[in-house]
């Protein structure tokens, strides 16, 4: 034991004791700066022991992570033949047409089956799946289709009465060459005449007969539909008038079996059929030519149209 002399050195430590500061954004902090005199020396003994506070130096607060986008919306234009159905197909519409037409009622309306062209409808972007590049491929397609289809539409509509006064005079030059004399070719057995189909007059007959005279235009429609929009307009009845709605206050009452205002009716008229607006054949073909134009069929309209 060394002996305790009044003027006993003290003992010194082997650990260099120190102020060091670090900055931490602008102040200073004094901390004490600890050396040990060699690598892995053990604390002398009857040294204090110094407890090494560990720092970290401020790290620089991470950019902000950019906010997740808000959830955008598209927007879907309706065109003609579209339904609130296909177009969630198309779409990949989670819940269906369904969720389509909760996110659209106000624009839509009361009656989810009545959409037109034009209407300007709204997708959620989190309502949508997410598609495979194929089928944006198809759907740029089905754009482009559905296009054509329009063009089409419209020109075959004003040239309908061509087409049909083509198909009459190609008869009648197909009547002259059978009248051509017999050396020019065999004889060929005489053409038994066309038969005349027969409609009944009432309610089935005039369906029957428009049905047929829309096939011979291209216009699409079932019985089905015809018959059950018929029985919602008119309950059948071919001199049905509608004196009370906003047609009627403005001039044009709907009219006929299928309610048609007389401006649709000129307008969707189909040659080869009366020019009465209350005649069935004529008012049946006209609406469903119309109903063509405007929803692709008659068979998708399930309201007032």
């Amino acid at each position: 034991m060394p002996a305790h002399g009044k003027h006993r050195r003290p003992r010194r430590s082997h650990v260099s004791r120190g102020l060091a500061l670090v900055g931490t954004g602008g102040a200073a902090l004094s901390l004490p700066l600890l050396a040990p005199a060699a690598a892995g020396a053990a604390p002398a003994a009857g040294a204090p022991a110094i407890a090494a506070k560990a720092f970290t130096a401020p790290v620089a607060p991470a950019a902000a992570k950019a906010p997740a986008a808000a959830e955008t919306t598209r927007t879907y234009t309706v065109v003609s033949g579209d339904s609130l159905s296909l177009i969630a197909h198309k779409k990949g519409i989670q819940g269906g047409w369904k969720s389509l037409y909760r996110a659209n009622q106000s624009a839509v309306g009361d009656n989810p089956s009545l959409i037109h062209p034009g209407l300007e409808l709204t997708i959620h972007r989190g309502a949508a799946k997410a598609a495979p590049a194929q089928a944006k491929t198809q759907e740029r397609a089905e754009r482009k289709a559905t296009a054509k289809a329009e063009e089409s539409t419209s020109a075959d509509r004003a040239s309908r009465s061509e087409r049909r006064a083509t198909a009459s005079s190609a008869g009648t030059a197909t009547g002259a060459s059978a009248a051509a004399p017999a050396s020019a070719a065999a004889p060929a057995s005489a053409a038994a005449p066309a038969s005349v189909t027969q409609y009944a007059d009432n309610l089935d007959g005039w369906i029957r007969q428009s049905l047929d005279i829309m096939a011979r235009h291209g216009i699409p429609g079932s019985y089905e539909g015809i018959h059950r929009n018929i029985m919602r307009e008119s309950s059948g009845n071919p001199l049905a008038i509608n004196n009370w709605d906003i047609n009627a206050v403005n001039g044009t009452p709907s009219k006929g079996l299928l309610q048609v205002i007389e401006p649709t009716f000129l307008a969707y008229h189909v040659p080869g059929t009366s020019m009465d607006l209350y005649d069935p054949v004529a008012n049946i073909t006209a609406a469903c030519n119309y109903a063509a134009d405007r929803y692709g069929s008659i068979d998708n309209v399930n309201g007032a149209y």
